[in-house]
C-alpha cells in the first residue's frame, strides 16, 4: 500500500478512510498493483509463510467437512500483523459448492435472522430459497423485477443473533448454531492453533457487484482472546487490514472463493474494511469451475453432500455478480456469562461510516455495523 497511502494520506488525517475511498473510486478506477495476492505465491516483503499444526485434526475428520489435509493448506501472515492469519483455499476441489448452498439455502432459514425480518411479515419471510428458485432459473431480461428473496438476502445471523442497533449479543436472542458449520470452524481454528475454539455466533454477508463493508472494529464479543473466522465465497473483493486507530494506513489484499482468514491475538481488533467487489470476466467464480459437489466418493458420515442440480444452478445465477462472508465467532469465554443488566450506553464497535453501500449490513437505509472480517 506504499505508493496508495502516500499518493492520498497527509499527515494526521483518518488514513484509513482516504484508502478506502480510493478502492472504492469508480472513475478513474483505482491502481491495483499494490494490493497483496496470497493465490499468486508470488513474493512480497510484507508476507510471511506460516505453518500450521498439520496434526491438529485428521485427514479423514477434514474431509468430512471439504477440506484438504493442513500439511496441503497454504497458509500466510503479514510483518507488522501479528496473529493475523491467511489461508488460500484450503477446500477440495468441488466442496465450496456445498457451503455455498448452506448460505443461500439452508442458513436463512427460521428459527435464523436476516435482513428481510426487519420489514416483512414472518409468512413472508418463510421459504425464502423456495419462492427465490423461479425468478433465479428463468434467464434473466436486462431489467429483470422485482429481485427475488435470496437476491434481496443483505445478513443472516446465526447462534447469538447480533443486536445491530445495541451492537451486542444476548442470552435472549439466540437459535442453536449449525452444526455442520460449528464443525468446519472448529477443524480450521485447531489447525490454527485454537483446539479449544467455540463457534457461537456467526453473521453472513452478501455482497453484489457494488456493495462494500465500511471500516469497523469487531469488538462486541465479550471476551475477545478467541480468534474470528473469516470464509469467503464467490465472487473477489478487496479487504484492507488497518491498525488499532484510524490513523494507521491499511494493507490491501485479495479474498478470493474458499480464502479463509483468522483474526487474533494483536490483529482481533483492528480496524478493517471491504471496500471493492471485483466482478470476473463472464461472471465465473473458482466454485462454478469446480463443479456442483465432489469428484470422489463420500464418506458414510459425511458433512458435505453434492448439490442437486436445481440447486446448482440457481447457485451458479447467484454467484455470477455476487459474493458471500460468513464470519464465525465465540463470543463468551469458558464458565463466562452474559451480564445482568445490558450497558446504559450502547458500545461503538468501530463505528460503520457512510462507506457502507448497500453492503453486508446495509440495504436497510441506515448505519449498521456488520463485524464482519
Amino acid at each position: 500500500m506504499a505508493k496508495m497511502a502516500a499518493s492520498t494520506v497527509e499527515s494526521g488525517e483518518d488514513a484509513f478512510r482516504k484508502i478506502f475511498k480510493c478502492y472504492r473510486r469508480k472513475h478513474p478506477p483505482p491502481d491495483l498493483s499494490d494490493v497483496i495476492d496470497f493465490s499468486t505465491g508470488k513474493q512480497s516483503s510484507k508476507v510471511i509463510p506460516l505453518k500450521l499444526d498439520s496434526a491438529a485434526v485428521g485427514d479423514v475428520e477434514l474431509t468430512r467437512v471439504g477440506l484438504q489435509p493442513v500439511r496441503k493448506w497454504r497458509a500466510f501472515g503479514l510483518l507488522e500483523y501479528p496473529g493475523f492469519m491467511f489461508i488460500s483455499n484450503p477446500f477440495q476441489s468441488g466442496y465450496q459448492a456445498f457451503w455455498v448452498r448452506q448460505c443461500l439455502k439452508t442458513y436463512p432459514q427460521k428459527p435464523n435472522v436476516c435482513n428481510l425480518d426487519m420489514h416483512m411479515s414472518p409468512s413472508e419471510t418463510q421459504h425464502i430459497w423456495e419462492k427465490s428458485v423461479p425468478v433465479l432459473k428463468t434467464t434473466p431480461p436486462v431489467k429483470r423485477q422485482p429481485k427475488s428473496l435470496v437476491e434481496r438476502l443483505r445478513w443472516v445471523t446465526l447462534g447469538y443473533h447480533y443486536n445491530w442497533d445495541a451492537k451486542t449479543y444476548s442470552p435472549d436472542h439466540h437459535t442453536p448454531f449449525p452444526p455442520d458449520l460449528h464443525l468446519l470452524s472448529h477443524h480450521i481454528a485447531a489447525a490454527c492453533g485454537f483446539p479449544t475454539f467455540n463457534a457461537e455466533a456467526a453473521i453472513l454477508n452478501y455482497y453484489h457487484s457494488d456493495s462494500s463493508l465500511g471500516i469497523h472494529v469487531d469488538e462486541s464479543e465479550l471476551d475477545h482472546s478467541h480468534p474470528l473466522l473469516s470464509l469467503s465465497f464467490g465472487q473477489s473483493a478487496i479487504f484492507l487490514l488497518g491498525g488499532l486507530c484510524r490513523q494507521a494506513p491499511p494493507v490491501a489484499m485479495y479474498m478470493h472463493s474458499g480464502d479463509v482468514m483468522v483474526m487474533s491475538g494483536q490483529s482481533r481488533l483492528r480496524y478493517h474494511a471491504v471496500p471493492r467487489i471485483l466482478v470476473a470476466a463472464r461472471g465465473q467464480t473458482t466454485v462454478e469451475v469446480e463443479g456442483s459437489g465432489p469428484a470422489s466418493a463420500l464418506q458414510a458420515d459425511s458433512v458435505v453432500e453434492p448439490l442437486a442440480g436445481d440447486d446448482w444452478v440457481v447457485c451458479c445465477r447467484y454467484l455470477q455478480s455476487s459474493r458471500v462472508n460468513v464470519t464465525v465467532r465465540q463470543v463468551l469465554a469458558p464458565g463466562q456469562h452474559f451480564p445482568k443488566a445490558p450497558p446504559s450506553t450502547p458500545k461503538t464497535d468501530g463505528g460503520q461510516e457512510e462507506e457502507n453501500h448497500d453492503g453486508a449490513a446495509g440495504g436497510e437505509k441506515r448505519k449498521r455495523s456488520s463485524d464482519e472480517t
